[in-house]
């Protein structure tokens, strides 16, 4: 008999998504060349909309949800892993349209995976995740866009949850000044201990964007879209830089040309999951290099699986501050 091991699955009934835990075999497994040992997964944004379905995340049913996963390899048929191997996986639509991380087991293209660096254990990487991969990457862009420390504050929005709280952590370790936009002004001890200088309310970028405002800030991470990044794009400085990463509030982008051909201003687009090889290796370096361990500690929280369901609808919500660890 097959050995088996817990998932969970959503399915479609006539009545939308069933979410539900299942014991499973390799024989339920995907196409791949890699098959891992789950140890760690985690709970992002998208995994709470694909969860309670409040955006068509799942493109094919029945699938094993979670956009990424760490663990240890047990076969491998590609030539860059093999058998006892640290790996992690952010993207490339696991747990989208290829199944997850929510379950014991994952077989993929071992083209998706990375070697977790040796600074990092597997639960380390999967409190970093997919939020801290793309923080790193958001980072990188205002690097190579000539955002330097000194210059003037960096706004860093959704400040509390996954993607603020670790782009907060790696700016400041790199010697920048944050300020962390967030709905939740209780969390502003939280926000300082990582490493915010200066926390202010997100309704001051609620109101419609004035093609032109006072110019605040050198840069941005912006995790929210909508009026939220057309008001940073209106008060970003000249010559400055928003990386673009996450459409909480939205999808739309009500703004005008006015920063990009009167400022100088650039909008970058971060993109997680089809993100090259080589950019990968290049954004986990540097985390290995400048993430602060014990901040990482202090802004992740571990959970079981059977957990997932209510996390997931909780951060669709906006409750969860931080990452979010399930452990396998």
């Amino acid at each position: 008999m097959s050995e088996t091991f817990q998932a969970i699955v959503i399915d479609k009934t006539p009545e939308g998504q069933k979410v539900e835990l299942r014991r499973l075999t390799d024989a339920d497994l995907m196409d791949g060349d890699v098959t891992v040992a789950v140890e760690h997964s985690t709970v992002n944004y998208k995994d709470g909309l694909a969860i309670t379905g409040k955006a068509p995340i799942i493109r094919r049913y029945p699938l094993v949800p979670g956009v990424d996963f760490s663990g240890t390899v047990i076969t491998s048929a590609h030539e860059d892993f093999k058998k006892g191997d640290k790996v992690v996986l952010n993207g490339w639509s696991v747990g989208e349209s290829h199944h997850g991380g929510y379950a014991g087991r994952a077989r993929v293209s071992g083209d998706w995976l990375v070697p977790i660096p040796e600074e990092f254990s597997t639960a380390d990487a999967m409190a970093i995740g997919t939020a801290g991969f793309t923080a790193m990457l958001a980072v990188l862009a205002l690097e190579e866009q000539g955002v330097r420390p000194g210059e003037g504050d960096v706004l860093v929005t959704g400040a509390a949850g996954g993607v603020g709280s670790m782009a907060i952590s790696l700016l400041s370790e790199l010697g920048y000044r944050v300020t962390a936009s967030t709905g939740r002004l209780s969390e502003d001890p939280y926000l300082k201990s990582i490493g915010a200088a200066n926390v202010v309310d997100r309704n001051e970028f609620a109101a419609p964007a004035k093609p032109l405002g006072k110019m605040r800030w050198a840069g941005a991470i912006d995790s929210v879209g909508s009026t939220t990044l057309a008001n940073i794009l209106s008060q970003t400085s000249y010559g400055g830089t928003v990386a673009a990463c996450g459409l909480a509030q939205g999808s739309d982008l009500p703004a005008t040309v006015m920063p990009f051909i009167l400022r100088g201003v650039r909008l970058v687009g971060i993109d997680s999951v089809h993100c090259p090889k080589a950019r990968r290796l290049a954004a986990w370096e540097r985390l290995a290099r400048h993430l602060d361990k014990a901040k990482l500690a202090a802004m992740s929280a571990h959970v079981k699986l059977a957990d997932v369901p209510r996390i997931a609808a909780d951060i669709v919500q906006g409750k969860v501050r931080g990452r979010i660890v399930v452990d396998l």
